[in-house]
């Protein structure tokens, strides 16, 4: 247990950084480049603690992969740009403004963090270093995952890449099955980590990971904050009536 709470401080070190480094940069948005890298931090963290090397090391490359793959892709998705509108709303409104970005944007998202990393922080700390086919069941499905992340937001940004399509909305690819289908990817990679800690002792608890990063970007953070964006536009109420959500499913006909 006092393996997790070191990380536990070194999560908080690592939320003060980039609050420091928002405030310099006058942009709350860096904390969506914090997000992956910080569970990038927190594997090889755990791993450095641990006497891991297959297991361990298997899911600190997918998670090192996933995370310094988004955080480059958000680096150059912002990069020349004014701040996300998310942030620059709450920049807008709230009072007390840096007491409350420490606290509802860095703190918060570490604590969210750590929760969710719980499963690579379980596999690295753990002894067992034997694989089952539930281990090749969850990479499998780590892989869909992924795909499913990175094609969407390849398919996006080449998207908005043409002047031709500026303000509108994507509805094509993988976009077709999913109005979400990158943040859908996101949660089963998450699914799939989870199964190579479920064999573990105790691993079962870590299902609160998968739980919460799905539910996070289903019902809090992610589908919500983009759906109320585009909400009532005509174009938009129409791929609504035709489209998933979240799970890719075939287009209904309009």
């Amino acid at each position: 247990m006092m393996f997790y709470l070191w990380l536990l401080i070194a999560l908080l070190g690592y939320a003060v950084v980039w609050f420091l480094i928002a405030v310099v940069k006058k942009r709350n948005d860096v904390a969506d480049i914090a997000w992956g890298l910080g569970f990038v931090f927190l594997a090889w963290l755990a791993f450095y603690f641990s006497s891991q090397q297959g297991r361990g090391l298997l899911v600190n490359m997918l998670v090192t992969l996933w995370g310094v793959r988004l955080a480059i892709h958000i680096y150059r998705r912002n990069r020349g740009k004014p701040e996300d509108f998310r942030y620059h709303q709450w920049r807008m409104e709230w009072k007390n403004f840096y007491t409350r970005s420490f606290l509802q944007v860095f703190l918060l998202q570490g604590f969210f963090l750590y929760i969710i990393a719980l499963p690579v922080m379980a596999i690295n700390l753990s002894s067992n270093h034997t694989f089952s086919p539930i281990d090749y069941l969850g990479v499998l499905i780590w892989m869909i995952g992924f795909f499913f992340e990175v094609v969407a937001d390849f398919q996006l940004s080449k998207f908005k890449s043409k002047p031709a399509n500026k303000g509108k909305i994507i509805t094509i690819g993988l976009w077709q099955y999913s109005r979400h289908p990158n943040y859908f990817g996101e949660a089963v990679q998450w699914w799939g980590i989870f199964l190579l800690a479920v064999t573990l002792p105790f691993g079962w608890t870590t299902i609160v990971s998968p739980i919460l990063i799905t539910i996070l970007l289903r019902y809090v953070s992610g589908v919500p904050m983009l759906e109320r964006k585009y909400q009532g536009r005509t174009d938009f109420e129409a791929y609504k009536k035709s489209t998933s959500i979240f799970f890719p499913l075939p287009p209904k006909r309009r």
